[in-house]
């Protein structure tokens, strides 16, 4: 389906092109598409792969602006299951064997850093799992602790810690992960956030461990590096995170003074994944990612969780729309950009950069051959059968 421009032509001089260089606070890009985080599977030990390396400079000699690392989690705990990269001076070295061949196709390169909270995987890692609240984790079919107040404060701290290393591995730029209903995100909703204490309740309570994630990351790198935050405007679930709060919260992050981007993202890894990706449920493939008794389960109730949305270029722009309307910092475009079409649309519409990830799975050349002949079609159906592969280590999957 495409996308209806009712808004100023991408030819008015006022509109940027998407393939203009584009400033996010210190960085500036060689054009306004970025790779958006997608977990590769190609980090075993916790640690950066050859294979990698080579996925990330063939998206940065394909054509983007920058790519993003994912997932590059804060703390041990803060992992989606053991073998993805977890910050610390050991994954240093091998971090900048990445930044480099990114660098040396002439493209940006950002990390994407977060705790997955109540979506990690205790039964991988080893160790339980930290949300606002105790809940049942289906997935790893344990209970989530409760993060009590000195978990909290370690949480924010280890941000910090992280993005430090970040820079110290090349980064240009990071990315806070505020979305998905990842620890940030868990405690910004108020279904999965049910704490009575001053983490708990009204926005201003449930937002505190976002801004101050945002500002353990500001103190550490400064002006260093960029600072993106990848933000939910809604978790797509009854009783969650609404966008109307995410409004809210988007201008206190921006009165704080603690980040200079934001991706507009949707959707709860934990309740509801789809709302996130839209097109087909690939319910038969997720159950054969799984061991048993997973897998039984996931046949059974998938249909449930696994919500079919329809497909359409740009379909997270509605939304976004409020967001530009309210803001005065560089907004990042997500969701359904997979030709010039949608990403002139974008400009048009007054976003600053555009995220692109499934297409990009598909083709990490198509951002180059959209630059060259701007009716370049992308080869994505939008099937989602890149998304189960994350569980077995072998695709990638958006975070």
């Amino acid at each position: 389906m495409g996308v209806h421009d009712t808004g100023p032509r991408a030819e008015d001089p006022a509109v940027p092109d998407v393939f203009s260089p584009g400033r996010i606070g210190p960085l500036t890009l060689r054009n306004r598409v970025v790779k958006a985080a997608t977990f590769e599977g190609m980090t075993e030990g916790a640690l950066v792969t050859d294979r990698l390396v080579d996925f990330h400079r063939r998206h940065a000699a394909g054509g983007v602006g920058m790519t993003t690392v994912a997932y590059c989690a804060v703390a041990p705990e803060g992992r989606t299951q053991a073998d993805q990269i977890w910050m610390r001076p050991e994954a240093v070295p091998g971090l900048r064997r990445l930044t480099d061949a990114v660098h040396a196709e002439g493209a940006a390169v950002s990390a994407q850093l977060g705790h997955a909270g109540p979506v990690a995987d205790g039964a991988s890692n080893g160790m339980p799992s930290l949300g606002p609240s105790a809940r049942f984790n289906p997935l790893s079919l344990r209970m989530t602790r409760r993060a009590t107040e000195s978990d909290i404060d370690r949480i924010v701290a280890d941000h910090g810690t992280a993005a430090g290393l970040a820079a110290e591995a090349g980064f240009d730029a990071v990315e806070i992960h505020l979305g998905h209903n990842y620890f940030a995100s868990a405690f910004l909703s108020p279904r999965v956030n049910r704490r009575g204490d001053s983490y708990g309740g009204g926005l201003a309570n449930r937002a505190k461990v976002a801004r101050a994630v945002a500002r353990a990351v500001r103190d550490a790198v400064g002006d260093r590096l960029a600072i993106l935050a990848k933000l939910n405007m809604s978790d797509g679930v009854r009783g969650g995170f609404r966008t109307p709060e995410s409004l809210q919260v988007a201008a206190w992050l921006e009165a704080d003074g603690t980040v200079d981007a934001l991706e507009l993202t949707a959707g709860s890894s934990l309740l509801n994944p789809m709302y996130l990706f839209r097109g087909e449920a690939p319910v038969r493939e997720f159950a054969d990612a799984f061991p048993q008794p997973q897998r039984l389960g996931i046949r059974a109730l998938g249909k449930a969780v696994l919500r079919e949305y329809p497909y359409q270029d740009a379909y997270l722009l509605d939304k976004a729309r409020l967001f530009r309307a309210e803001l005065g910092l560089p907004l990042v475009l997500l969701g359904g950009i997979t030709d010039r079409a949608a990403m002139d649309l974008a400009m048009a519409e007054g976003f600053s950069f555009v995220a692109m990830a499934r297409a990009l799975l598909r083709e990490p050349d198509l951002v180059d051959r959209i630059r060259r002949d701007a009716a370049t079609p992308s080869l994505c159906i939008h099937c989602n059968k890149c998304m189960p592969t994350h569980f077995t280590g072998t695709r990638c999957v958006l975070v």
